[in-house]
């Protein structure tokens, strides 16, 4: 194709991109992540038009971008795949139908067998089928499409959103608005109240909210000495250590849970990109994991966990690829604040493996764990539009609604946790934080902040419909599933992608409802609204366990 006709060609897709963004929608759904796909897919599948904007390349969030194992029945204590429903078995079962295990799975969700091995996917054949789904429904999907940063971005008009504008230009009506991101961009933009960082614990009477007297989940094994002079605190501390000491327990702190690449690798030769050494390489940033193996510690070796030989290379150790405190600006900064924080853990998690796979000294400390590292590589069949990496980092944790009904851990710990009577959806999974910093304690690094509440202490948790909704005087016609109002050690356990796409489901029923009844999402009668999610699946009660 010459340039004229290259040109004429792309004129031609901007100019259908921007009147399909004008045109009205009955739902506009700002984040591609599990909760937003599907509640487009549904929305689309009940007759409602629908756009669904995703500002990075694709569709699917952190499912499409190494998260294959989702935790659904990973656990030893407890079976959660109870809990998954709607669509969001729907999506599994396209799932089992691509690795020809269909039989397997229907026969377990039938029987409600525990079978860890249905679940896990590759990210590239999640994201070939989200696109196959949405098309098939008729939701019209705009990527790398970004909520403006301007201050009139969101229109209203009293409590309604009219409009929202994107930073290239284009403008989105609708009747009904979902914020379906992780970071809660469109609730912030909407004049929505909205939290980051972890509450004290006194803000809700809570016991695990804030900062932690004492971490020993995940927590250093070995002493680690943090200072570049061992011995010497005026020396300063090595990279991944931050300053400052551990501070009042239970007290406020804008620290919340890293982030991590769920990097894709494969031991497959033929379908291996090698580990490069990235630009901006520094030695020095990896000192602490020469110390750890230096006094007799063992990194994690890679290992495959979803089909065909690949990885879902989770970061939940005391020492891993989760950069603690190195996200802190990340929930609420600007566009240029968060691509920078991004980079920054793309350039460290690359030389990570690039160090463990090439560096002398950790093939002399551990020759098994460098022959180990050094056979893996980046699946090249994987991201293969930006060389086998990711284009999404795992954000765990961003920005709450703040509404009038907030989750917080009583409604999750036993033995008295408190009822709902308005469930949309059932988190099953502990209230889970990784650690929020890694500072020194009595002269030793130390990580603080992991929460992983053992089985027997907490509840599967009934969602509230009353926390995917807004305060009624801030606005009234928007929904999120993935940042409902809850408190920060609550919200861990909700995050799961899974229950984003449980809520989503939800979410969506309910703007249909507030779109046909002409009504606020406040005002959707819950018992029509719980009458159709249980005709379409949904799991709202789990008897003998809520």
């Amino acid at each position: 194709m010459n340039k004229i006709a290259y040109f004429i060609a792309m004129s031609v897709l901007w100019l259908a991109a921007c009147e399909r963004a004008d045109r009205p929608y009955d739902i506009v759904i700002y984040g591609g992540t599990p909760g937003g796909f599907i509640a487009a897919i549904h929305a689309a599948n009940n007759g409602k038009t629908v756009a669904l904007i995703e500002p990075t390349y694709a569709v699917g969030g952190i499912l499409v971008n190494g998260l294959g194992v989702t935790d659904i029945d990973s656990q030893k204590d407890f079976q959660n795949s109870l809990a998954v429903g709607g669509l969001a078995i729907e999506f599994y079962r396209r799932i089992a139908v691509h690795y020809d295990r269909e039989a397997a799975f229907l026969d377990a969700v039938k029987n409600k067998k525990k079978v860890r091995e249905i679940w896990p996917h590759e990210p590239g054949v999640a994201e070939r089928l989200i696109e196959e789904w949405l098309a098939a429904a008729g939701v019209h999907v705009f990527t790398q499409t970004r909520l403006s940063e301007n201050s009139g971005a969101v229109t209203k008009s009293g409590t309604r959103i009219q409009q929202i504008a994107m930073e290239d230009g284009k403008t989105f009506r609708a009747r009904v608005f979902i914020d379906a991101s992780y970071e809660g961009d469109l609730l912030a933009a909407a004049g929505v109240s909205v939290a980051s960082g972890r509450e004290s614990n006194d803000t809700y009477g809570e016991t695990l909210n804030g900062v932690r007297a004492e971490t020993t989940h995940a927590q250093f094994a070995l002493p680690i000495d943090p200072y570049v002079d061992p011995g010497n605190p005026s020396s300063g501390l090595i990279y991944t250590i931050q300053p400052g000491d551990i501070g009042q327990p239970g007290s406020a702190s804008p620290y919340i849970q890293a982030y991590c690449f769920r990097a894709c690798l494969t031991p497959v030769k033929e379908n291996q990109i090698p580990f490069e050494k990235p630009a901006g390489y520094d030695r020095s940033h990896y000192e602490i994991y020469l110390r750890y193996l230096r006094a007799g510690g063992k990194l994690l070796w890679p290992w495959a966990s979803v089909p065909n030989q690949k990885s879902d290379l989770g970061a939940w150790h005391d020492l891993s690829h989760n950069l603690y405190g190195m996200n802190v600006g990340y929930p609420t900064g600007d566009y240029r604040t968060r691509e920078a924080i991004f980079n920054q853990h793309k350039t460290f998690t690359q030389g990570w493996f690039y160090f463990l796979a090439n560096d002398p000294e950790v093939g002399e400390l551990d020759p098994d764990l460098q022959r180990e590292w050094a056979s893996w590589g980046l699946a090249k069949d994987e991201f293969t539009d930006n060389g086998g990496w990711p284009r999404q980092f795992y954000v765990r944790s961003a920005r709450r609604m703040v509404s009038d009904y907030v989750i917080t851990e009583h409604h999750i710990l036993t033995p008295d946790p408190i009822p709902v009577e308005d469930p949309v959806g059932v988190a099953y999974w502990p209230p889970d934080v990784h650690s929020t910093r890694r500072i020194v304690k009595d002269g030793y690094a130390y990580n603080e902040g992991f929460v992983f509440e053992p089985a027997g202490q907490w509840r599967p948790l009934p969602i509230s419909y009353r926390a995917l909704v807004p305060k009624p005087g801030e606005c009234t016609n928007l929904l999120t599933p993935t940042c409902p109002s809850s408190s920060y050690i609550a919200y861990g356990a909700i995050r799961l992608e899974w229950t984003f796409m449980v809520l989503g489901h939800s979410a969506a029923a309910a703007a249909i409802l507030a779109i046909d009844e002409d009504i606020d999402v406040q005002q959707v009668d819950y018992g029509e609204l719980r009458r159709r999610l249980e005709d379409a699946g949904q799991i709202l009660d789990l008897p003998g366990l809520i």
